[in-house]
């Protein structure tokens, strides 16, 4: 899925960037409104983005770093309203994404970058905003949930052709949903939660086919299981789910019934720890996870009882760190290392890197000491960090880190001063997301304060 571009993401070797390598890339909606570049997706060559230029409402977009290679892919929905391509995604070299068409439907479409070769693969949803959801690739097949108008949300499968987009099973039958969710590659096949009506919220796994599509352990008998967070790490699924006796804990699976087990019961008894931001790194999970001792702090498993631990009690206690929610955040590997946000009970929100010891686990530079940075968007550039920060001086810009105090700096004040360039947006679900490094460049979006929030890129 995909939210609103404030920061960055990756795709090749990146260049060492400093503050006259980066620049505006094309002012496309001309003057101060900005054209608030979106969901983005490097593809066969081409960067893919969804922005609106103040006349065509969010649409597809294709840069290739200048302002003349910047242009409309195609108006698919005529008008200011504009089609809002959303969860872009390459499989096979072709860039498959949903939007709204013309009849004020959510459809799958594909792009090669071409107004001609823009169009509907095939119009799977007959409800309107029930669309096409969780678009993931598998393997090179795509796999997604929608709502035909006959068989309710279900799961789905696509190579980029109408007759290749095609149900798989209907896994609640009839008109009811089964509402597949959590869609993750493991071992070549698709896991997922799903509701065949009888077990509730289960782990299901399917390699494309009907017969292939089965549910894999039944965890907590009846109609109430609920399980998600699916990460596979070292070799095994991980995930939250609760049995009905232990809360919702962590688990694991190697994708069949007699290998899909508790690995430790963190919160005894039937409350929960909550296992969140499940995150592999060079194949050991570390994520969140509460107990009655510590509060909400950094874990590591390697999917064993013995081998699942806290890593360190970053601010020691029992209770929430400050009121700037529960523990560690935006848990990122970078080059086989952890990052993350977190406060301990003396520097506030700061950057922070793991080995997972305690001994590793420390702050990594308190870029703000009066009430911390609030770091955002941790994201792996080839072995160093770029995020999204405040430092109390120059708003919340663009800051890169090679994990020592030193080496974590400002790339640009983009926008001057106090002022912010990199903002979260109160849209629901639109806080910060990523962007590409492509074709040499780091694509993201900003605000310098003249033009809106538009499409920069930082180069060498």
């Amino acid at each position: 899925m995909c939210v609103a571009m404030i920061a960055i993401a990756v795709l090749a070797a990146a260049p060492s960037v400093g503050a006259s390598g980066v620049s505006l890339v094309r002012d496309i909606n001309p003057g101060p409104a900005g054209s608030y570049p979106g969901c983005s997706a490097g593809v066969g060559g081409t960067l893919f983005l969804d922005t609106d230029d103040g006349t065509h409402g969010p649409e597809l977009w294709r840069s290739d770093g200048t302002a003349a290679g910047t242009k409309l892919v195609r108006d698919i929905f005529p008008g200011s309203y504009g089609s809002i391509p959303y969860e872009l995604t390459g499989v096979g070299g072709t860039l498959l994404f949903r939007g709204w068409s013309a009849d004020y439907e959510q459809q799958l479409w594909r792009s090669d970058g071409t107004a001609a070769g823009t169009r509907l693969v095939r119009d799977s949803d007959s409800g309107g905003p029930d669309g096409p959801r969780e678009l993931t690739n598998v393997a090179g097949t795509l796999f997604f949930s929608a709502n035909d108008g006959v068989h309710g949300t279900e799961l789905w499968r696509s190579d980029g052709t109408a007759a290749g987009t095609k149900v798989v099973r209907d896994i609640n039958p009839g008109r009811d949903r089964s509402a597949p969710y959590g869609f993750t590659n493991f071992g070549g096949r698709v896991f997922f939660g799903a509701n065949d009506g009888t077990h509730g919220y289960e782990l299901w796994r399917s390699d494309g086919t009907r017969p292939g599509t089965k549910i894999v352990r039944d965890i907590n008998p009846g109609s109430k299981g609920h399980v998600g967070g699916f990460t596979s790490s070292g070799g095994k699924l991980f995930f939250h789910a609760s049995d009905g006796t232990h809360g919702v804990e962590l688990w694991r699976s190697d994708g069949t019934r007699a290998g899909t087990k508790l690995v430790r019961d963190i919160f005894p008894g039937s409350a929960s720890s909550g296992p969140d931001q499940l995150t592999n790194v060079a194949g050991r999970l570390f994520y969140t996870a509460y107990d009655p001792t510590h509060g909400y702090e950094l874990w590591r498993s390697d999917g064993t009882r013995a081998g699942t631990k806290l890593v360190r009690d970053i601010y020691p206690g029992s209770g929430t760190p400050g009121n700037a929610g529960p523990g560690p955040s935006w848990l990122t590997n970078v080059a086989g290392t952890l990052f993350f946000a977190a406060k301990d009970a003396t520097h506030g929100w700061e950057l922070w890197r793991s080995d997972g010891t305690a001994a590793a686990t420390k702050m990594v530079r308190d870029i703000d000491a009066t009430r911390g940075s609030h770091p955002e968007a941790l994201t792996d550039v080839e072995g160093d960090v770029f995020f999204a920060a405040d430092d109390g001086r120059h708003g919340r810009e663009m800051w890169r880190s090679d994990g020592t105090a030193p080496g974590t700096t400002l790339v640009r004040d983009i926008n001057p001063g106090s002022a912010s360039s990199m903002s979260s947006w109160s849209l629901p679900g639109n806080a910060v997301g990523a962007l590409v490094y492509y074709g040499g460049a780091l694509f993201f979006a900003a605000d310098d304060g003249t033009h809106g929030n538009e499409l920069w890129k930082a180069v060498p």
